[in-house]
């Protein structure tokens, strides 16, 4: 394969995360509404997609090492092309749930697979690199895809956004079908086995180095998730703002991510991998700190929400390439198990983050706002603490 054909199956496969949450944004508080049930209740279709996304993680990582990432990803592809025709059908909320659940469990292989992918082609600076374009193209789903989905709230309902899902899906896989050749030249066969995969993740788990970037990687997700589980809540139902413009907004917050990444890979060209996340955490941390500080000044307006939604993204677009960059390569023989092992973690971050959020949600911007401001708080102080490890393995 040419390193383009790499670079845009990697934006591919990551494309199918922001989309699976981002698409139907707008379509959360009209769930709501039809379902006739609270916020809360609605959270689940999120809270459950992150759920399946991070267990599954920790099998389809190690089943690439086993079986190679080709025929895991057409598998992974293949289900989530399902799932998505089955939420387009769901009859109530309970299926809807689980079906995202089904959802979730294709869309982490494809992730799992693009992070893998870059370890198996690259050394892990170019992998950064690579890593860092392919979150510029990948910035594309975000930044389209909450336009997209408020007009097809508006248009079609929310089962509009699942259709599209399907569709997307059905594109990326013939693509993978046709040009993705494996890369995985080493297969490994103890990669399933039992025993040998508690090994495999106690060891990975047991590194420092892997904490160093995974913990604020993972933290640094959470901090956008909490503007994925309740920017359409507080902009909405809070500020009123209308649904086909709901996209928009969110939009421009997201294309933060698109300049994060941008910077991202000016920093890495000049300062490292190392040095580069300690500048996207402290980002965070001024992010959330002012989203908390302008709320308890009483400034409540949606360029409020919107604007520390940026900064929130634009330090996520630095943090989160450096993070599965330097979490996976020290483990070149298990970079499937590395992958999925930090995105087990990441997920389960935001899952204890989006529950909070619909669960404090109060219909005013204070609960998103202090929850905003911890999780900054929390990035940059594992950042600071853990950052002698990172600047360790980097010397090294």
């Amino acid at each position: 394969m040419s390193p383009t054909t790499i670079l845009w199956l990697i934006a591919g496969c990551l494309m199918l995360q922001p989309l699976s949450t981002d698409l139907y944004l707008a379509s959360l508080p009209h769930l709501g509404k039809d379902f006739n049930v609270s916020p809360a209740a609605v959270q689940q279709t999120l809270s459950f997609f992150v759920i399946g996304f991070g267990v599954a993680q920790l099998l389809s990582g190690p089943l690439s090492d086993r079986f190679g990432r080709r025929p895991v990803l057409l598998w992974g592809l293949g289900i989530y092309g399902l799932a998505s025709l089955a939420c387009a059908l769901t009859p109530n909320l309970n299926w809807l749930i689980a079906a995202r659940f089904v959802q979730a469990v294709g869309c982490c292989t494809a992730a799992v697979v693009a992070r893998a992918l870059i370890r198996d082609a690259f050394t892990p600076t170019e992998g950064a690199k690579v890593l860092t374009k392919a979150s510029s193209l990948l910035a594309l789903a975000p930044l389209i895809g909450p336009v997209l989905g408020s007009y097809l709230q508006v248009g079609f309902g929310w089962r509009a956004a699942f259709v599209f899902h399907t569709v997307f899906c059905v594109i990326l896989g013939v693509a993978a079908w046709r040009y993705f050749k494996e890369t995985n030249l080493h297969l490994n066969l103890e990669a399933v086995r039992l025993r040998s995969l508690i090994t495999t993740y106690r060891r990975i788990a047991s590194a420092d180095f892997f904490w160093a970037y995974t913990l604020p990687g993972a933290l640094s997700y959470a901090a956008i998730f909490t503007f994925i589980s309740g920017s359409a809540f507080v902009l909405i139902e809070v500020l009123a703002v209308p649904t086909e413009y709901y996209g928009y907004c969110f939009s421009f917050g997201v294309s933060g991510y698109l300049i994060g990444t941008l910077v991202c890979r000016w920093l890495l060209t000049r300062i490292g991998l190392a040095r580069a996340m300690t500048i996207g955490t402290t980002l965070s941390l001024f992010a959330g700190l002012l989203f908390a500080g302008l709320i308890l000044a009483g400034v409540h307006h949606w360029t409020v929400v919107v604007g520390c939604l940026f900064l929130t993204m634009g330090a996520h677009g630095i943090n989160f390439p450096c993070a599965q960059t330097g979490a996976i390569a020290p483990f070149p023989r298990e970079a499937g198990a590395a992958a999925g092992l930090m995105g087990f973690i990441t997920m389960v971050v935001a899952l204890v983050t989006g529950t909070w959020v619909g669960m404090s949600h109060d219909g005013t911007l204070l609960p998103l706002a202090l929850t905003s401001a911890t999780i900054g708080i929390l990035l940059f102080g594992s950042g600071w603490a853990l950052r002698h490890h990172r600047h360790t393995h980097a010397a090294g």
